[in-house]
């Protein structure tokens, strides 16, 4: 089965060999099943149902976003930045990943989120997280304003023009919505920056997963919004993955 899957192009071959193995559980039939999705591009959380990230595993439905290892940097920095007792929110929440470590760090904080995709409110919710359907802020509860201590976000922020750049199979499976970010990737980055202030407490942290130049990008845009500098953040390669800043 690796030797198959490692022919397809799939680079951790013996190990995606062995989540199907493990998801199939000794049924020969099922098990070329599985596979046969999967040497279609099909993610491989869809087909097995859950992810690690962050070292905590992950429940995914068909049809959810996979959290990607980039996100991790985010989610650690977020759960280290929360206080004990905080209270945090997760926009664009997918399957609750970031909220769920959150919470796993922080089990005595208050985590909320929000989604689009019905599909992807629903996962987050059986991942445990108090996940509420609508576009960003728009159904958080109104009683949080002002008070909350934290607010994390992987917004889709790929330019639109860079969209045909991502994996060949990625479209084939997962929405364009999961990633689209307008002319330059930031028009829901800005959104964000805008809207956060209305819920943030003084002192409260924002954090961003961006890529590129972005950083340069918004920070025009920070500064309006009323956010002290923000602080790059590196995945261990050295790329920028996110900014951590903090309302005035």
């Amino acid at each position: 089965m690796a030797d198959r899957l490692s022919r397809a192009g799939f680079i951790a071959a013996e190990e995606e060999a062995a989540e199907l193995i493990l998801r199939a559980g000794g049924d020969a039939g099922l098990l070329e099943s599985l596979l046969g999705r999967r040497l279609t591009g099909e993610p491989l959380a869809w087909i097995t149902g859950k992810v690690t990230f962050c070292d905590i595993e992950i429940e995914i439905d068909p049809g959810v976003y996979v959290p990607r290892w980039q996100s991790e940097p985010l989610a650690r920095g977020a759960a280290r930045r929360l206080g004990v007792d905080g209270v945090a929110i997760d926009l664009c929440t997918g399957s609750g990943a970031l909220a769920k470590v959150i919470m796993a760090s922080r089990p005595a904080a208050g985590v909320f989120a929000s989604d689009l995709d019905p599909r992807a409110v629903a996962c987050a919710r059986r991942n445990g997280v108090d996940a509420y359907l609508g576009d960003l802020f728009d159904p958080i509860p109104q009683a949080l304003a002002g008070s909350v201590d934290l607010i994390v976000a992987v917004v889709p922020y790929v330019p639109t023009a860079d969209l045909p750049l991502l994996q060949r199979d990625t479209f084939s499976f997962e929405s364009p919505l999961s990633y689209d970010g307008g002319p330059d990737g930031t028009d829901i980055l800005r959104r964000v920056l805008r809207e956060s202030p209305r819920f943030l407490r003084p002192g409260g942290a924002l954090l961003l997963e961006i890529g590129g130049k972005q950083a340069e990008e918004l920070r025009a845009d920070l500064d309006h919004s009323g956010y002290r500098e923000a602080t790059l953040l590196y995945d261990e390669e050295g790329d920028l993955r996110g900014i951590e800043t903090t309302l005035i």
